[in-house]
């Protein structure tokens, strides 16, 4: 049977089992802070975005650990109405705004922001794309934190390399990332793997119980029943050839 890549299934049915999880992807509050502790001249002044935000879980770390003013943004309204709340709940609803709006069609000014982040969703827009669109509205000497998966290894088990080559076509080797942020202009700061626990323990384990609520929810529903495999099928995927291919950090300041 030929395998359904994930941009095949339903948005608003991805975005509605992905607004029940605290993490839309791999990641870690330790991650977050490690990436955090490469940039620095952030002041209370500082303007920093967070694109393709989620629920907030890695705004809400942000916010806790830098200065300055933070606009997430989402496609999803729903994932922004869990992060306002959110950021309303910890006290932080002065400095954290959520709003609607695509990664591709972004609301500010050339220069305006002094860091941008991203976990987990710049491949949405590519990789390649995104550093090349996003450096614009980066001031000279801002950074840029994404996570982005790729490749461990020049050489991998064809069950996995044709996995994510149809989930992200743009996937390649850290090396080849790296290179691809210097011609977008950027000065590599930093790239580092995420720890298989931000797979797996933040990740993939919280989402069986969603699952189950889920086909509970959707019984019958053959879309539904369909996506929850996918998602299944790329957990096992993870713990069989987990040694080929990872998230990595990568950190630029722009030239």
């Amino acid at each position: 049977m030929e395998e359904t890549a994930i941009h095949e299934f339903d948005f608003a049915l991805i975005n509605e089992y992905f607004v029940g999880l605290e993490r839309q992807g791999p990641g870690s509050p330790e991650a977050t802070i490690r990436a955090l502790s490469f940039i620095g001249n952030l002041s209370d002044e500082s303007k920093i975005a967070d694109l393709g935000c989620g629920t907030g879980g890695q705004t809400m770390v942000l916010a806790q650990n830098t200065r300055g003013t933070i606009t997430a943004l989402d496609l999803f309204p729903g994932s922004i109405d869990k992060l306002n709340a959110s950021a309303e709940k910890l006290g932080l609803r002065n400095r954290v705004n959520g709003i609607v709006g695509s990664m591709d069609n972004l609301p500010f000014q050339n220069d305006e922001l002094d860091l941008i982040w991203s976990e987990g969703a710049i491949d949405n827009i590519g990789f390649e794309k995104g550093l090349n669109y996003w450096r614009s509205f980066l001031r000279k000497g801002g950074f840029l934190a994404v996570t982005n998966a790729s490749w461990f290894t020049d050489e991998r088990p064809t069950e996995i390399e044709k996995f994510w080559l149809e989930a992200s076509p743009e996937i390649g080797t850290i090396g080849h990332d790296i290179s691809v942020m210097q011609k977008a202009g950027y000065v590599p700061v930093a790239a580092f793997t995420l720890s298989e626990n931000c797979w797996t323990d933040n990740y993939y384990i919280p989402q069986k119980i969603r699952q189950e609520e889920f086909l509970n929810k959707y019984a019958d529903n053959k879309t539904a029943e369909a996506f929850i495999a996918y998602m299944r099928h790329e957990a096992d995927l993870y713990a069989k050839y987990k040694q080929y291919y990872g998230y990595v950090f990568y950190i630029g300041e722009k030239i």
